[in-house]
């Protein structure tokens, strides 16, 4: 979909990054280029970790300032695609790049046992993070 190579290799370092598991790397890839297709920020973790590596300032947890950081690669604050990739894609991420599920997922979280669960709205979305994410806080 007028993706250059750089810009597919990007999403796959993105996707590779997001999940360890090979069987969602093609839904995560779906959320992210629904995202852009929507022209909604990314506001994707790894890019700011990837930012503050790059900063050297990365201790293993993200702070809310974090989100606010002036970085190309923070995709919090600046829309599209970082400049380039965060890491070194595999395989299934970069096929999973090319070839989107396509869905209506807009987000995601994880359910701290290496899967996600995927939402198509923000209050369900919101309902995800406080089950998943707040109560093991």
């Amino acid at each position: 979909e007028g993706m250059t190579v750089r810009d597919l290799v990007t999403l796959a370092s993105i996707v590779e990054k997001e999940t360890a598991s090979p069987v969602e790397r093609p839904e995560v890839a779906g959320v992210y280029t629904n995202r852009l297709k929507l022209k909604m920020l990314l506001q994707c973790d790894p890019t700011v970790i990837y930012a503050l590596m790059l900063k050297g300032t990365w201790d293993g947890n993200i702070r809310k300032p974090d989100l606010s950081m002036d970085s190309p690669y923070n995709t919090y604050k600046y829309p599209g695609l970082p400049p380039g990739p965060i890491a070194s894609p595999g395989k299934a991420s970069l096929d999973a790049a090319r070839h989107p599920m396509p869905s209506k997922y807009l987000y995601f979280v994880s359910r701290n046992d290496g899967t996600h669960i995927f939402a198509t709205n923000l209050a369900d979305h919101q309902k995800n993070v406080r089950e998943f994410q707040q109560k093991r806080r």
